[in-house]
């Protein structure tokens, strides 16, 4: 792939232009309908110089997000309101445990464990089938009870989808990352041995 004085250009890619009628090389990579995302990437087009140009005059980042979802965006601290375990005050540690409501230091280290050991531990249903935590945070997105039953988990995706998506509620696709939330917990979920 060779670059030229056109910023962007990759030529010989043996590409042809993404617009529809257009026979010229498609030597311009432009932002596909799927955005990058922790899946991946996304997906790029490619078009010629006038075309590339004309995408460019047309394009808004923002389409589809929410005011909030801009407004997050647009911050100066994107992405660093999250405190990393290195940088949080107690480096993801919990509180030191309360020294006098134990007569032995190894009860005080053993409790701490156990308490630790039990945030990680699945939740059991009134079924006896376990959820694990991330099964937990899949259900919170769909507003579902930790003893919801597959029915109810259909139910609850279906009128949401409904809700939710573009085709559905007059072409707003400003709920697309909530609908994308949605999906992405009800395909874990189905899948999930407690909807089994």
């Amino acid at each position: 792939m060779r670059h030229d004085r056109f910023h962007g250009r990759v030529s010989g890619n043996g590409r042809r232009c993404d617009a529809p009628g257009c026979d010229a090389h498609g030597e311009f990579r432009a932002p596909g309908e799927r955005r990058p995302s922790f899946d991946g990437p996304g997906d790029w087009r490619w078009f010629c110089l006038d075309h590339v140009r004309a995408f460019n005059q047309g394009y808004n980042y923002f389409a589809g997000m929410s005011p909030e979802e801009i407004q997050q965006a647009q911050s100066p601290i994107h992405g660093w309101e999250r405190e990393t375990r290195a940088f949080s005050p107690t480096a993801g540690i919990d509180g030191a445990p309360r020294w006098a409501d134990f007569a032995d230091p190894l009860e005080a280290i053993n409790a701490r464990a156990r308490a630790r050991a039990n945030a990680h531990r699945p939740a059991e249903r009134a079924d006896g089938r376990a959820v694990t935590p991330d099964e937990r945070r899949a259900l919170d997105v769909l507003g579902l009870p930790l003893d919801a039953d597959r029915r109810a988990l259909r139910q609850r995706y279906s009128d949401l989808v409904h809700r939710y998506h573009p085709d559905r509620n007059g072409g707003d696709r400003s709920f697309e990352t909530r609908l994308q939330r949605v999906v992405e917990a009800y395909q874990l979920l189905r899948k999930a041995a407690a909807f089994a």
